[in-house]
C-alpha cells in the first residue's frame, strides 16, 4: 500500500530497537578470478560455455572476468588454481564445474584444501542446490570462494543470482540466511523470467 497507518510504522520501530529498518549498499569494485574445472575442457574436448554466462552475470553489476584458469579434475590442481588467483588479489574466486555427487566432482574438496572457511556445500534452493559458499581469510579481508552447480550455466535465475548482489555490496553470508532461502526457493520457470521481481529466493 501507498498509505499505512502511523500506528503500525512505530510498532515496526520498536521492534528494530536501535538497528536502522532499512539500509542500502553501494556495490564494490571487485577483482573477480574464475577457475573451470573439468578434463574435458581442460584438455579441449569441449566448450567452455560456463565462462561468458559469468562473464555476462558479473557484468550486470560493472565487474568483469579478470583472471580465468583451467583445471583438469584433480583436486590438487584445482586447489593450486584457486590458490594462484588468490595469491594475485582476487575479490571474489568463482569455481565452475565438478559440483555434483559423482566420484570426480572434486571441486568441493580442492576449495576446502585451500584452507577456506565453508559456509555451505547445498542450499535449499532449485535450481542451485549443489551450491558451495566459503570465505577464504587474506589480509584481513574474508574472500568468498563460491562453488557454482551447472544449473547457472543455462538457468536465467538459481542461487547464484540470490547470493551474489550481497557478496558484491560486500557482506557476508551465513549458513543459517541461506537455510531460510528454502522459504520461497524454488524457481517456477516462468515463460518470461522477471526476477528479481518474483518470491524466489525471498
Amino acid at each position: 500500500p501507498l498509505v499505512i497507518e502511523k500506528k503500525i510504522m512505530e510498532e515496526v520501530r520498536a521492534a528494530a530497537g536501535d538497528q536502522p529498518l532499512l539500509r542500502i549498499l553501494p556495490y564494490k569494485k571487485m577483482k573477480v578470478g574464475v577457475v573451470t574445472t573439468g578434463s574435458e575442457v581442460f584438455h579441449g574436448r569441449i566448450k567452455d560455455t560456463f565462462t561468458p554466462v559469468l562473464d555476462a552475470k558479473l557484468r550486470a553489476f560493472g565487474l568483469q572476468v579478470d583472471e580465468h584458469r583451467l583445471s583438469d579434475d584433480g583436486t590438487e590442481h584445482t586447489r593450486a588454481a584457486i590458490a594462484e588467483l588468490l595469491d594475485l588479489g582476487m575479490d571474489m574466486v568463482l569455481c565452475t564445474g565438478g559440483m555434483s555427487v559423482d566420484p570426480d566432482d572434486r571441486t568441493p574438496a580442492a576449495i576446502k584444501a585451500t584452507g577456506a572457511r565453508i559456509v555451505t556445500y547445498g542450499a535449499p534452493v532449485l535450481p542451485g542446490a549443489m551450491f558451495l559458499l566459503a570465505y577464504y581469510e587474506q589480509g584481513g579481508r574474508q574472500v568468498p570462494i563460491m562453488g557454482l552447480p551447472g544449473c547457472v550455466m543455462y538457468s536465467p535465475a538459481t542461487i547464484f543470482d540470490i547470493i551474489l548482489p550481497r557478496v558484491i555490496a560486500g557482506t557476508e553470508w551465513t549458513r543459517r540466511e541461506i537455510r531460510r532461502l528454502g522459504i520461497g526457493g524454488l524457481c517456477m520457470e516462468c515463460r518470461v523470467c522477471h526476477y528479481p521481481v518474483c518470491p524466489f529466493g525471498k
